[in-house]
């Protein structure tokens, strides 16, 4: 089996995989990587199956440390790479050897990196799932500097490498401003037609506090046509919530299961991974969209 001591963790590095769907009845949400099609590539170019565990990088990568040879694939947001002195390439699988060290350097666009190992990370699961979840606290903590991760053993012999996956390609070019399909309601009736409207033709501005629950929003404030406040009910990735301030929060794969902030549109699963990508001071403008891919 080989070993992967953390040299350094980055701003933040986190294990995901594809999440744990199904326990959203006991506050629970699905989790799991952010860009899951950049996850799903990223496995399949080492020859894992979609959901084996990977890193999941924030802004700033790891420096990794390997005992043993493996191969490695890094996609969603680009990023310069090496091992050693040697350049690694995005979006293709390459093999590090006993005693390399990757350095993963900084996205110069977008937000999230991900790191698959060949047959994947070994790690415990939490119902079902080896993520790390922001909101419960599920999951392994973040990456910290000493940590060991240990790669699954399998049998030797030659390497399996997969075809490109269908899904849409991990980011590689990530424009400031970014447009993000959405369908009304279920609340809408809660704010006035001048917002709705607003909501589809207005900038919004990715805040500082956004993290892998939700996107916190910045813009022309959102007025609601009711006073008070909805009891709570469920939420789903991609609902936008309006607080009090009229302020929009775009939940994301850590989001609660609930709440009472009414929601006034919900965004397009297929956007979702490109709004994972999104960084503090990007623009966001929304369009109306069916539920066409």
């Amino acid at each position: 089996m080989t070993h992967v001591e953390v040299v350094a963790p980055g701003a933040l590095t986190t294990i995901q995989d594809l999440g744990r769907p199904g326990w959203a009845h006991i506050g629970v949400p699905r989790s799991g990587a952010g860009d899951r099609p950049a996850l799903v590539l990223a496995n399949r170019l080492v020859g894992n199956h979609d959901g084996a565990a990977a890193l999941e990088t924030t802004l700033a990568g790891p420096r990794l440390r390997f005992n043993g040879a493996t191969d490695i694939a890094l996609t969603g947001a680009p990023v310069r790479a090496r091992v050693g002195e040697r350049a690694v390439p995005m979006n293709e699988a390459f093999r590090v050897a006993a005693g390399d060290e990757l350095r993963v350097g900084n996205a110069s666009s977008g937000l999230r990196t991900y790191v698959a190992f060949r047959r994947g990370i070994e790690i415990p699961l939490v119902l079902g799932s080896a993520a790390t979840d922001a909101l419960t606290g599920l999951g392994p903590a973040p990456l910290a500097r000493g940590d060991v991760l240990s790669v699954k053993a399998g049998p030797g012999g030659g390497r399996t490498i997969w075809p490109p996956a269908p899904e849409p390609p991990p980011v590689t070019d990530l424009p400031n401003s970014v447009v993000l399909r959405y369908l009304v309601g279920p609340r809408s009736d809660w704010f006035t037609d001048q917002s709705v409207k607003r909501l589809g033709s207005d900038p919004f501005t990715v805040d500082q506090a956004s993290n892998r629950i939700g996107l916190r929003l910045q813009g022309p404030p959102l007025e609601r046509s009711r006073l008070g406040e909805l009891p709570s009910e469920g939420l789903v990735p991609g609902a936008i919530q309006v607080p009090g301030d009229g302020q929009p929060i775009l939940l994301l794969a850590d989001h609660p299961t609930t709440g009472g902030y009414p929601v006034i549109a919900v965004v397009h699963s297929h956007d979702l991974p490109l709004a994972a990508q999104l960084r503090p001071g990007q623009r966001i403008t929304f369009r109306a969209a069916g539920l066409e891919p």
